[in-house]
């Protein structure tokens, strides 16, 4: 065989094991959520529409699970090489370590950008149609997206928001405006309509507070002047491990023009983006593994370190992320800290098999 062709050749076991393993990581979860979800059966959602809203969240689940079908994959597919001594001769043959490498690189590079055109443009879409999808079945139409409440500073004044619906209204909204850190005004609105790109309060109460007297004022209708768009307080209310990266960085642009700390959707941003790092740093182990200390033990040996590895290596990153905002330090260093580590350990283990 050509070099071409054992490129080739070797691409394809990876690519195959990982797809394999993918497909097992995603039914086995589906079947567990399955299962879990049968508890929500309620009126017209019944299994079958349980069913349907685990299928519609299969590319987030995708996302969540490709370092550790990509490593476990690596794991498999050069071991099946490798147990039927055929990365033996290859090497037998002339064909260096490095070259392997770089064969079981390109489908990792196919898989890394699957996964990042899925995280930008897929599952943040899905994400939100099943939640909402979900909800309607259980409430009706026009039910709420979300019943995750959220906070927000904006200038002089701070906001809490109940919900957010499928239609963009907002459900039970206060403001509260402050003055030289003391409170002077409070506003409760039952809802907030987005009409002809602008907002409008419905049902609104506002409460002035002077230095000897509060006066009360209601309206049935309000124009709210914000900058905030229904996009940005989806954004702000949607769970914001499941948003895509370009809307994680507009929205920690935004935090930091109001003054706020942006370290969580930082944090998800960076995990987003280094994810072609870290795929590789977990192959990198997983070359490591095949030619170095686990060469000659079982196929299933091999699964169990690279379960392992993998489970410590988000144990590390998920230690890491509430740290970085303790301590202060950059977000990207908690994401690049266990991925450096990872690939320091593949290589030192790599160097050592020679």
């Amino acid at each position: 065989m050509g070099l071409d062709r054992l490129d080739r050749y070797i691409a394809r076991n990876v690519l195959g094991a990982i797809i394999v393993v993918q497909v097992v990581l995603l039914g086995l979860d589906l079947v567990i959520s399955y299962i879990n979800d049968l508890d929500d059966i309620e009126g017209d959602y019944g299994a079958f529409q349980v069913l349907l809203y685990l299928l519609l969240r299969l590319p987030w689940r995708f996302y969540q699970y490709a370092p550790v079908g990509v490593l476990i994959g690596a794991l498999i597919g050069l071991g099946s090489m490798a147990s039927s001594n055929e990365l033996t001769v290859m090497r037998a043959a002339g064909r260096s370590l490095t070259r392997i490498l770089w064969s079981v690189m390109k489908p990792v590079i196919l898989v890394v950008v699957v996964v990042l055109l899925t995280a930008e443009y897929v599952s943040p879409r899905t994400e939100q149609f099943a939640s909402a999808w979900r909800l309607e079945q259980l409430q009706g139409e026009g039910a709420v997206v979300t019943q995750r409440g959220g906070w927000q500073r904006e200038g002089d004044s701070v906001y809490r928001f109940g919900a957010i619906r499928a239609d963009d209204t907002v459900l039970d909204l206060t403001r509260y405006r402050f003055e030289e850190r003391s409170l002077r005004e409070a506003t409760v609105a039952e809802r907030a309509v987005w009409r002809d790109g602008a907002w409008v309060l419905e049902s609104v109460a506002t409460t002035r507070f002077g230095e000897s007297h509060t006066e009360v004022e209601h309206h049935e209708e309000q124009a709210w002047e914000t900058g905030l768009t229904p996009e940005q307080l989806g954004r702000l209310l949607r769970p914001i491990n499941s948003q895509a990266p370009s809307e994680l960085w507009a929205y920690a642009r935004y935090l930091q023009q109001q003054g706020l700390q942006a370290t969580q959707p930082l944090l998800y941003f960076w995990q987003k983006v280094l994810m072609p790092l870290t795929m590789a740093s977990l192959v990198l182990v997983a070359a490591s593994f095949v030619f170095g200390p686990l060469r000659t033990v079982a196929a299933g040996t091999r699964v169990f370190y690279g379960v392992v590895t993998g489970l410590v290596f988000k144990y590390l990153q998920d230690l890491l992320a509430p740290a970085s905002m303790v301590y202060g330090f950059s977000p990207a260093w908690a994401v690049l800290a266990p991925t450096l580590l990872c690939a320091a350990l593949g290589l030192y283990l790599l160097r050592r098999t020679g």
